[in-house]
């Protein structure tokens, strides 16, 4: 029998942390454009459904690679934190109005939330796989 050596959860954690600041750049980073509506005028933007989408499936797996190599509260913090952190550098940057540190704290309540139903999903699923395979 082979068995498979762990991922050190320090690394798997900042490994994390890091492709949570990647996501962030790739799919939602490097849209600053707001677009107006001519008829209208409604400003509306810069992210668009499937670019939230796209970077909400990236940071869900995030979470469930970091929950099955770490403590699932570490993962779920290691998502919320730097997405947070990464998404207001650039909000505070751009608006004059001071509601960026709302819109802040709506992300970081929004990626916490979000990941501990992932962590805590991940934790069951990983727990049926367990049981299933001591079973004879």
């Amino acid at each position: 029998m082979t068995t498979r050596k762990q991922p050190s959860p320090t690394l798997t954690t900042l490994t994390v942390v890091v492709l949570t600041v990647v996501a962030w750049w790739i799919f939602l980073g490097r849209d600053t454009v707001q677009d107006v509506d001519p008829a209208t005028g409604n400003v509306t933007g810069p992210y668009e459904a499937p670019q939230v989408i796209a970077c909400v499936l990236a940071l869900i797996a995030l979470v469930v690679v970091g929950t099955l190599a770490a403590p699932a509260w570490v993962a779920v913090l290691a998502v919320a934190v730097p997405f947070t952190v990464a998404w207001s550098i650039q909000a505070g940057a751009t608006d004059d109005s001071g509601l960026w540190a709302v819109g802040a704290l709506l992300v970081l309540l929004g990626t916490l939330a979000g990941g501990a139903v992932v962590a805590v999903l991940t934790r069951l699923v990983e727990r049926r796989r367990a049981a299933r395979s001591t079973t004879p």
